[in-house]
């Protein structure tokens, strides 16, 4: 059970616990709209990163402007973004001035795209979304859940839809 405060705090009734034994329960206070700033970049950087990537895999190369271009904003933007990137180290530049993701970036655009890919198998083959509007809401969501969160997701969705395989096959049979 999750209650909402005036104040925006959650509190949590599954993490109560025994107050001495009196038999009165002390709810433990989780805020967890704080956790939102504990994400290693936002959205945006991460759009960043996954274009380097995806003009590196394209073109072999990006540029400040390609990446601009890419996302459709203008390269002052992309010029300060990628600034901010390159100080958290997870994308550097080559001798020629071409972007390159870091270890730590290529990791993190992996997991953005782990996350979008689990978040739209989700919403188009369970919940049956259609693809532009799966395609929307994966990317709005995939920087909110946790790479726990979308692994055991991905466990489920494997499962659930081998057994709805399995039981379309066997229903075929009779």
């Amino acid at each position: 059970m999750i209650k909402l405060f005036n104040n925006g705090s959650f509190k949590m009734a599954q993490a109560r616990k025994r107050d001495g034994g009196s038999g009165n329960l002390a709810e433990k206070k989780v805020e967890v709209w704080k956790q939102f700033e504990e994400n290693r970049i936002t959205h945006s950087a991460a759009h960043h990163l996954l274009a380097v990537r995806a003009l590196r895999k394209e073109r072999g190369y990006a540029r400040v402007t390609d990446v601009a271009r890419y996302l459709n904003i203008t390269t002052g933007s992309a010029s300060t973004n990628l600034k901010a990137l390159k100080r958290k180290q997870l994308i550097r530049e080559d001798e020629n001035r071409f972007l390159v993701l870091t270890e730590e970036g290529e990791a993190l655009a992996k997991a953005v795209l782990q996350r979008k890919k689990v978040l739209y198998k989700f919403l188009t083959e369970v919940l049956r979304v259609r693809k532009e509007q799966a395609e929307i809401d994966s990317c709005k969501t995939e920087h909110l859940i946790s790479m726990e969160t979308a692994h055991k997701l991905g466990r489920f969705l494997d499962g659930y839809l081998k057994g709805r395989n399995g039981n379309k096959r066997n229903s075929r049979k009779r």
